[in-house]
């Protein structure tokens, strides 16, 4: 005699539970490790001068080499190559190639907004530049 056992409908959401708190947990660990690679790679400004630090290029002035975190550097001992200032005063502007602005702004435009910072003024100044030189090149018609 078979009979057709089914389990009941508190023990499937007991076994859904438990699969989606092991999703959840393995997700949680996921963006841990992303946002720890993430923080390796971001740039970080100076807020008195301006200064970035890249991670990629180091700092041959103090002594860092290529690929260096910025948390990896010792605060005690950095100190801001243009103004002195110290670890404590920098804060974290992303990765290189990160478009600047708000996301929800970045879909407006001709894709300009989707540009990183530096990008952006090579075209700004590129674009005054070929202005310029037109405007002096009226000159020659003489």
């Amino acid at each position: 005699m078979s009979e057709n056992i089914q389990p009941s409908s508190e023990d499937n959401q007991i076994v859904e539970d438990l699969a989606n708190e092991e999703s959840s947990e393995k997700l949680l660990e996921f963006k841990n490790e992303e946002l720890i690679t993430n923080l390796e790679q971001n740039r970080f400004e100076c807020r008195n001068c301006g200064y970035i630090y890249d991670p990629i290029e180091g700092n041959k002035k103090l002594n860092i080499p290529k690929n260096t975190s910025f948390l990896a550097i010792d605060g005690n001992t950095f100190a801001c190559p243009v103004c002195r200032a110290g670890k404590n005063l920098y804060k974290d502007i992303g990765p290189r190639e990160k478009p600047s602005g708000f996301e929800e702004n970045l879909t407006y435009g001709f894709g300009f907004n989707s540009l990183p910072p530096g990008q952006k003024n090579i075209l700004i100044f590129g674009g005054l530049a070929f202005a310029a030189a037109c405007f002096l090149s009226l000159y020659s018609l003489h």
